[in-house]
């Protein structure tokens, strides 16, 4: 019964996607749904995509290993992104018109600031990405154990791809609003039977207050605060000069869409994250052994343990609910993340080396991009042991490095110039790069100062510098107009 459930969800999660491509008419229609989307699907859109495989399988984990502590990236940091979003940048973005986050780049700062950044943000995705896979591939394992776990992650990658690929924004964003509603109604009544199960919401929360498990800040040593902040930090600032971020804020059918589904979805993310929090620590309760194994050493066999204990637990119907709201959370996400990178290496790298694109071709091109980019993460998910949790933030850790400081003072900052940027990225990303490695061979030296936090103070430093030195780099603010009509985006609705 569960096992036909999961594959007719699959193939219904297919044929959506395939529908959505009678939709896609133009790249602008792929990358961005047309900008038409009413709230409820902007909405759907950002909360879905958040709410990936990392957040039910290894935050949730790490949770009941760790407490609140030692989640400050996701939810907490990943929320405060979402807010910053919306209060500060979301109006902004929808007003320029542009199809991708480099599109910025290159309006604020010339064509090397367009690719560099480019480059780091699609780059950023292949960590998300890979986690996604991961996860797809853990639950087909965990429900087909004759399948192994490698070859678990290919079906799941080619499942993603598929309906991502004819679809674009549109598969995600009619998908979305599917998985939205099987990831919030799973969960809740799978919480409340765990609930049920381990003696009631008050024992729970008790015994979680009295291991601890609720105290949000490191009561610890320096390198504690250090990692809370560095995780913080990353997750908060890392992941806003993100292409899906921008994605979904333009993909809205006006401005005021734009900011209220934003925040809304960071809201309805945060408080809704605590769900899989409360279902692995229920799990503790039930069985006090899963203390320990969710302290294991092998993440993969730790982020199958909340999976497995619903199979050896609880009943079909709470079965099929569960794996239901566990897939629709992470194909929303990995189809997100499969489309973001995409649209920036084919908008923003690819063009600046060959003649302009039709529009036909574009859409080809992007696919083929598309295609490329899930080969290249199914291979790191195949190849690699670390927790989704440590996968997204190694990403995030990227984009803070050498986009957001060009971002925020873009936007912010009049006196940002060409060479402020440039001197930024030359600035930080060798720093974190430098100091990444100095903290691998001398950790007892180096392990209180995330690498991250000294390549984004190096980025501000090469900023604020660049942009306060004689302009040695010159760069002519391109006609705004001009760039939306080479990135083939109407300035009507």
């Amino acid at each position: 019964m569960l096992i036909t459930c999961v594959i007719l969800y699959m193939v219904a999660t297919i044929a959506v996607g395939l529908y959505a491509s009678s939709r896609v008419h133009s790249a602008k229609d792929f990358m961005v749904a047309g900008r038409s989307l009413p709230l409820y699907m902007s909405f759907a859109c950002v909360f879905a995509t958040w709410f990936g495989a990392e957040t039910v399988l290894s935050v949730s984990a790490k949770f009941a290993d760790k407490g609140l502590s030692h989640v400050s990236g996701d939810p907490f940091g990943a929320s405060f992104c979402l807010l910053l979003v919306g209060f500060f940048f979301a109006r902004t973005f929808y007003r320029l018109e542009l199809l991708t986050i480099g599109d910025y780049y290159h309006l604020r700062y010339g064509k090397f600031v367009e690719v560099v950044t480019s480059l780091g943000i699609a780059s950023s995705y292949l960590g998300w990405t890979s986690a996604q896979l991961s996860a797809l591939g853990l639950v087909i394992n965990v429900l087909f154990p004759k399948i192994s776990l490698n070859e678990s992650i290919m079906i799941g990658a080619a499942i993603v791809t598929v309906y991502t690929l004819f679809g674009g924004m549109w598969s995600v964003a009619l998908t979305d609003v599917i998985q939205t509603a099987a990831i919030v109604i799973g969960l809740i009544i799978v919480a409340v039977l765990m609930g049920n199960l381990a003696g009631g919401f008050d024992v729970v929360l008790s015994e979680a207050h009295k291991q601890g498990k609720l105290n949000l800040f490191p009561k610890a040593s320096a390198a504690a605060w250090m990692i809370f902040i560095g995780e913080f930090i990353t997750m908060s600032l890392g992941s806003i000069p993100q292409q899906d971020v921008f994605q979904r804020v333009t993909s809205a059918k006006d401005e005021r869409t734009a900011f209220i589904g934003t925040i809304a979805g960071g809201m309805f993310y945060f408080a809704f994250a605590f769900v899989p929090m409360f279902i692995a620590f229920s799990a503790t309760v039930i069985d006090p052994s899963y203390i320990e194994a969710f302290g294991g050493d092998t993440p993969r066999e730790v982020q199958k343990l909340l999976p497995t204990l619903v199979l050896d637990k609880t009943p079909i119907w709470c079965q099929i609910l569960f794996f239901g709201a566990v897939l629709s959370a992470i194909l929303s996400t990995a189809s997100g993340t499969l489309l973001a990178p995409a649209s920036i290496l084919t908008e923003n790298v690819l063009q600046q080396f060959t003649k302009h694109f039709s529009d036909r071709t574009m859409l080809w091109l992007l696919r083929a991009v598309l295609v490329t980019v899930a080969i290249i993460s199914t291979l790191i998910s195949t190849n690699t042991d670390k927790s989704m949790y440590e996968m997204v933030e190694s990403g995030y850790s990227v984009t803070l490095v050498v986009a957001f400081i060009p971002l925020a003072c873009g936007v912010y900052w009049r006196r940002a110039t060409t060479q402020g940027a440039v001197f930024s990225i030359l600035l930080g990303l060798p720093a974190w790069i430098g100091f990444s490695f100095l903290h691998a061979v001398d950790k007892e030296l180096w392990r209180c100062i995330p690498p991250q936090l000294v390549g984004l103070a190096g980025s501000a430093i090469g900023m604020v510098a660049g942009s306060l030195m004689p302009p040695w780099i010159k760069h002519t603010q391109p006609d705004h107009a001009e760039v939306i009509n080479k990135r083939r985006v109407s300035t009507g609705h």
